[in-house]
């Protein structure tokens, strides 16, 4: 295993330059996809050896039911620093655990609650409720017919706030939010996150890149930017924002006056990848680059790990 074992660690530090520079370099489409799909790789790979140290770590401890075996000095020389390590390897993977099955309860229980206080009303992809307070958001649908296809939650106050041309593009985001599944890498940054606090910055990037996705659906949809960068910018001082992060929502809070100034510029380009001579094509390779190290270094200490644990087995 050696240091291959801490590598996919502090791996998540490549991903930081791409985190800021993908949102102006790319389309938020291309960013979303992009920015999940870096973020749940090494957050996997870092939670993998984490387990790893783990391992190591439990088997040192007095009275543990692993074989006597994996405690033996040879096993323990395959982790640099292995008391150290291995024993705080064990507290850090029972905060990961706690944090992400604190997200995935949370995001699971919110949408049964939303879920159960929408089914006295119709069965219609839109559900409007009669409140006070102003919001707009995408409910994930689950078995059923409309609710296989998610439905559209706004409140009476949000609709008052917007003309009827803003009311299309209000719909027309959070339709776009359902079409292109956004909860899900809204899951999974909030996850990445969870495993390992270097994943923070994406997060916010995910977060920020899906409701520009639905932004830019939106404008094509009702056909005038201005007034898709008119709804978002009215609905943000009113907005109570969503039930839980891992929900898609209009004006949802963050930097709203950055995706109205991009909603009153041109449109993105469609590209999913930036050109290699830019700051953000070197930090696209550089984050690339990083994944498919953690990837590598993740792999290498389990079969190790495996290996060496093998041998220390008696059959």
């Amino acid at each position: 295993m050696g240091v291959f074992v801490f590598l996919p660690l502090v791996l998540p530090l490549t991903a930081l330059p791409i985190a800021r520079l993908a949102e102006q370099h790319l389309h938020p489409r291309a960013a979303t996809r992009l920015l999940t799909f870096v973020g749940g790789v090494l957050a996997l790979c870092s939670t993998l050896c984490l387990g790893l140290l783990v391992v190591v770590g439990t088997a040192q401890l007095p009275g543990n039911p692993l074989p006597d075996g994996w405690s033996d000095p040879e096993v323990r020389a395959a982790v640099p620093y292995d008391e150290v390590a291995g024993k705080a390897a064990i507290g850090a993977l029972a905060v990961v655990a706690a944090g992400c099955t604190a997200t995935v309860v949370r995001h699971v229980s919110v949408r049964r609650r939303a879920q159960a206080a929408l089914a006295g009303l119709p069965q219609s992809p839109v559900a409007v409720l009669p409140d006070g307070k102003a919001y707009a958001y995408a409910l994930p649908g689950g078995p059923g017919a409309c609710r296989e296809r998610g439905r559209i939650v706004v409140s009476t106050a949000m609709l008052d706030c917007l003309t009827a041309r803003e009311r299309q593009a209000l719909i027309a985001h959070e339709r776009s939010h359902l079409a292109g599944r956004h909860h899900r890498h809204l899951l999974v940054a909030q996850l990445a996150a969870r495993a390992n606090p270097l994943l923070y910055a994406l997060r916010g990037a995910v977060a920020y890149c899906a409701e520009r996705w639905a932004d830019e659906d939106a404008a094509r949809a009702v056909g005038d930017r201005r007034v898709m960068a008119r709804a978002v910018g009215k609905a943000a001082l009113v907005s109570q924002g969503t039930p839980a992060p891992t929900l898609a929502g209009f004006a949802a809070p963050g930097p709203v006056p950055r995706r109205v100034a991009a909603l009153l510029g041109p449109v993105p380009p469609a590209r999913w990848w930036p050109p290699v001579a830019t700051a953000a094509g070197l930090a696209a390779w550089i984050a690339a680059a990083g994944t498919a190290a953690s990837a590598l270094s993740s792999a290498n200490a389990a079969v190790a790990l495996f290996l060496v644990l093998q041998a220390a087995t008696p059959l």
